[in-house]
């Protein structure tokens, strides 16, 4: 039996030998393989770089199972890994191997997806606490996985360009990202005129996406808008204040904020956020006729609070501005004043219990 199987062997060699050294005519020569691409690569591609091969998935619907050679070879993974470093339950097998059992092209997609935990565990882990994991869980198998962000064959370096953060995004989120590309920062990043705009990312941040409908997550907002609106370096780049939020800090929508935030379990915030006077994803310049802050919109927006405002309501809002002789000198006088009386008043009690002390014990 060794010998038969020695000689089919030495068949199968010399027969590949010949047919290597006097090749078809017609036969077109093949592409020379993309650099760096790891040699296991060429043997899949032998079949899996025909553009018309496919399965037909227990479901019924058709799989595509060509891989673009050129474009892996571009991506991140094409000079680092081979097919079966993803694919590790094709190890060791060779062509014709049986294709696996999914349902659906969507089973296979979340299926592949968790193979990536065996390089980027860290980011898998946050994943599990995401809102995506959870829409699944309960489910909603349409909630996004690693590779309907990143791609499959086609990973590129996380970022780069920031632009392709919001596409991605879109691919699930159409109608926020048509928001968002109209919005101040949307209009920044698209044009390429400022790498400093927030993405999705930035503030919803990427692999432990939190609920943005969650009371909890939502009373975040001063502070993730704060991330960049108190950077002074980068405001100054655009003639912004960096006052914003300390001055929303010191008001009665601030200050009730910041309480709610220190309560344990998170609640639904009663008071108005940044978002909910500037917007969430279609975030206006001030003085755009657009905007929700601007001098001719501020009642309507007033008013999804405080339906019963009217036109003189606003104006008791300072508008992130501090007091000062120019703007609302009335309240900078009012400021100014109880800086002074106030300390004068309890210096004086103070004062006043020391002598009362110091004759107490000097009649003694």
């Amino acid at each position: 039996m060794r010998l038969s199987l020695l000689g089919l062997l030495v068949a199968t060699l010399a027969a590949a030998s010949a047919r290597a050294q006097a090749p078809d005519a017609g036969a077109r020569p093949a592409d020379p393989p993309a650099a760096g691409k790891p040699a296991a690569a060429e043997d899949c591609l032998e079949c899996h770089g025909d553009q018309g091969l496919e399965v037909a998935l227990e479901g019924g619907e058709p799989q595509s199972l060509f891989v673009d050679a050129q474009l892996f070879a571009r991506s991140i993974h094409g000079e680092n890994l081979s097919c079966t470093d993803c694919h590790a339950d094709l190890k060791g097998s060779s062509g014709g191997h049986d294709p696996k059992a999914f349902k659906t092209r969507r089973e296979l997609t979340i299926n592949y997806s968790e193979q990536c935990k065996q390089c980027h565990f860290a980011n898998y882990q946050r994943t599990l606490d995401s809102v995506h994991n959870a829409a699944r869980d309960n489910g909603n198998l349409g909630a996004a996985v690693c590779a309907d962000c990143h791609g499959a064959h086609d990973v590129g370096r996380a970022a780069e360009p920031r632009a392709r953060i919001s596409r991605s995004c879109s691919k699930c989120h159409e109608a926020v990202n048509a928001s968002y590309v109209k919005s101040v920062h949307g209009q920044a990043l698209l044009s390429g005129e400022s790498a400093d705009v927030p993405t999705c990312t930035d503030c919803h941040r990427s692999h432990d996406i939190a609920n943005p409908k969650a009371g909890a997550w939502r009373l975040k907002t001063p502070e993730m808008c704060g991330s960049c609106h108190t950077n002074e370096p980068m405001m100054k780049r655009y003639g912004l204040s960096t006052k914003v939020l300390q001055t929303y800090l010191s008001d009665f929508h601030g200050m009730t904020a910041s309480l709610q935030s220190a309560q344990r379990g998170g609640v639904n915030p009663v008071v108005a956020l940044c978002t909910d006077c500037h917007g969430v994803h279609d975030i206006a310049k001030v003085r755009s006729p657009d905007s929700r802050v601007m001098a001719a919109n501020l009642v309507k927006t007033c008013q999804r609070c405080h339906p019963d405002s009217g036109a003189s309501f606003p104006a008791a809002w300072m508008s992130h501005y501090e007091p000062s002789l120019t703007k609302a000198p009335l309240v900078y006088g009012v400021k100014v004043f109880y800086s002074l009386v106030i300390p004068f008043m309890i210096g004086g009690l103070v004062l006043q219990i020391l002598l009362h002390l110091w004759r107490v014990v000097v009649n003694r």
